[in-house]
């Protein structure tokens, strides 16, 4: 048919079914590294695909393919990152949240926050804003994040702390204070 045997076409057929649930995670994980800018992000989830699938003969563990993935695309990212420092090409985060943020007006309280949350949320540095992504919004373990970053469990966790305090601080979120009950409290209630 197209040359391979036929072993590796099967391989080739479930690597392709398994991966195509992980793309728009991918996806959201290689925009929030690249800051919003939506055609590096796509360039980069179309790298790592491509890499994975060429690389496909060499991968050891069988079973779903997600850690993996975002391993390669964690990789490439720093990889490019690298390149571009090099280059003196970056940009300051807070200019490119900027310019891409639109201005919001009227009474829209919550449009608000979130345009702050975001401000903040580029501020932080690579290390955090990645735990913070892999973890709360790819819900991946902690261990698969300590795999997919290259790094100790601890350090993710401290990493994950660390990114959840400063992203309070910048943006002025206090946790409501705690009361403390009485049991004199409790049993004027009853």
């Amino acid at each position: 048919m197209n040359g391979r045997p036929a072993f590796l076409a099967d391989t080739t057929a479930n690597f392709t079914t398994a991966v195509e649930a992980h793309i728009p995670g991918l996806r959201r994980f290689a925009r929030a590294l690249l800051r919003g800018d939506c055609e590096r992000a796509d360039d980069l989830v179309q790298d790592t695909l491509e890499r994975a699938l060429s690389s496909l003969h060499r991968r050891q563990v069988k079973g779903d393919p997600r850690g993996w993935l975002y391993t390669i695309l964690y990789h490439r990212f720093l990889t490019d990152r690298g390149r571009r420092n090099r280059r003196s090409a970056c940009e300051r985060p807070t200019a490119i949240v900027e310019r891409e943020l639109s201005g919001v007006e009227g009474g829209q309280d919550s449009a608000l926050e979130y345009r702050d949350l975001l401000r903040a949320f580029a501020i932080l540095p690579e290390e955090q804003r990645s735990v913070l992504l892999l973890i709360g919004v790819e819900d991946l373990s902690y261990e698969e994040a300590a795999r997919v970053l290259g790094v100790p469990i601890g350090t993710v966790m401290s990493r994950l702390s660390r990114g959840r305090e400063r992203l309070r601080r910048l943006t002025g979120y206090k946790p409501a204070e705690k009361v403390r009950q009485t049991a004199d409290d409790l049993s004027s209630v009853a």
